[in-house]
């Protein structure tokens, strides 16, 4: 597979949101039940760039295959050095080694913008995610069980982290 990753352009935006959207009505890696509209994703897309966070995208010639982001973990000063990620791989990619390669990507980001730890809320029952993140060094922190609901059942949330510059001063 010949594909690129690089930050996403405007131009990915409709990308984006479909596999936003796929995700939302098949999946349990978003919690959201209601698809989004352009306008939606083109106003997360401004506000990341306002943050100076970063929107990486694999691409080839069908598109985008998969996105991944972070951002503020909580809007509190005290959690500035802390942000929360996610990522999301189209359908038809899923599976085929491109959420490592984003995610690899991210964390190396995450590390020059001077952030200290990443955190992941995962779907309890995503086991591919956990071992997806646990290979990339996050650990387990908590776990909450029915914290939501999709799909008719509850959900319970696992966070991991992952220290990105283990004994750095605050």
């Amino acid at each position: 597979m010949s594909y690129q990753i690089r930050d996403a352009l405007i131009d990915d935006v409709p990308g984006i949101l479909d596999i936003y959207n796929d995700a939302v009505a098949n999946t349990t890696a978003i919690w959201n039940e209601t698809p989004v509209d352009l306008a939606n994703r083109l106003a997360w897309f401004e506000a990341r760039a306002q943050q100076g966070y970063p929107i990486l995208v694999a691409v080839d010639d069908s598109g985008v295959l998969g996105y991944a982001s972070f951002g503020d973990w909580r809007p509190f000063e005290g959690f500035r050095h802390t942000v929360e990620h996610s990522v999301y791989i189209r359908g038809d990619q899923r599976g085929k080694g491109l959420g490592p390669v984003l995610m690899a990507a991210l964390v190396e980001r995450a590390r020059g913008c001077g952030k200290h730890v990443m955190v992941a809320a995962i779907e309890s029952g995503n086991a591919a995610s956990v071992r997806l993140h646990e290979r990339l060094g996050f650990v387990v922190t908590g776990q909450m069980p029915q914290v939501g609901v999709k799909f008719g059942r509850w959900l319970d949330l696992t966070f991991m982290q992952l220290m990105l510059d283990p004994g750095a001063q605050p």
